[in-house]
C-alpha cells in the first residue's frame, strides 16, 4: 500500500504564498549548519561518487531554492551538477537530460502533484543512477496529529517508509534508508 498523506487539491497553497514562506529562508553558501545538514544526503552518496572516480558523473539538485548549496558541495566532489526550481532555477533545458544522480532534499514535501514529478525522476535517472530524496517521513497516525512538519503551509504531501518502498518496487528500484530522512533509490548495482 503507497500510504501516501497529501493535502486536498482544494486547501493547496497558491504559487504566490509558497514564494513567501520560501523567501522566509535563509540558507546560503557560508552557513556551515545548512552544509552539515545538506551531508545527511551528501554522505551516503558519498561511496557511490567515489566508486566512479574517472566518470564523468552528471548531477540534477531537483528543488535547490535560492541557494543551490548542495550542488556547490557535489561540484566540489568533482560532479558536474545542473539545477532546477520551480520558483528560484526555472531551468526548464535542465529536465531535457538523464543523470547518474539526481537529489531531492526537503522538496518532495511540496509537491501538488507528486505522481508527475516521481515520473519525471524515473525518466531523467541514468540506468546505473541514484535518486536521493531526503525529507522527514511518517511514522504512524498518533504521531503525525502532533508533528510540527505538517504544519508548514507548504508542506502538502507526506512519505512514509512503506510509500517509498512501494514507489520502489512499482518503478523497479531498490531502496536504501541510510538516516531517518534519507531514501536512496538505485536500480541494479548502483548503490555499493
Amino acid at each position: 500500500m503507497c500510504d501516501l498523506v497529501y493535502v486536498a487539491p482544494e486547501y493547496l497553497p497558491s504559487q504566490e504564498k509558497e514564494k513567501q514562506e520560501y523567501d522566509l529562508h535563509e540558507n546560503n553558501f557560508e552557513d556551515e549548519g545548512y552544509r552539515k545538514f545538506l551531508g545527511k544526503v551528501l554522505t551516503p552518496l558519498s561511496a557511490y561518487i567515489s566508486s566512479n572516480k574517472g566518470s564523468e558523473l552528471k548531477a540534477l539538485d531537483f528543488g535547490c531554492g535560492p541557494a543551490p548549496v548542495l550542488a556547490q558541495m557535489l561540484e566540489e566532489l568533482g560532479v558536474s551538477t545542473r539545477v532546477y526550481d520551480p520558483f528560484f532555477a526555472n531551468i526548464p533545458e535542465a529536465l531535457q537530460h538523464t543523470y547518474n544522480i539526481i537529489t531531492c532534499t526537503e522538496a518532495i514535501e511540496h509537491f501538488h502533484q507528486p505522481h508527475r514529478e516521481w515520473a519525471m525522476f524515473c525518466r531523467l535517472l541514468a540506468e546505473d543512477g541514484i535518486l536521493a530524496v531526503m525529507t522527514k517521513r511518517v511514522i504512524d497516525k498518533a504521531r503525525f496529529a502532533s508533528w510540527h512538519y505538517k504544519n508548514d503551509p507548504t508542506h502538502v504531501c507526506f512519505f512514509s517508509e512503506s510509500t517509498f518502498q512501494y514507489l520502489a518496487q512499482r518503478d523497479g528500484f531498490n531502496v536504501v534508508f541510510p538516516t531517518n530522512d534519507v531514501a536512496l533509490f538505485y536500480k541494479g548495482s548502483g548503490f555499493n
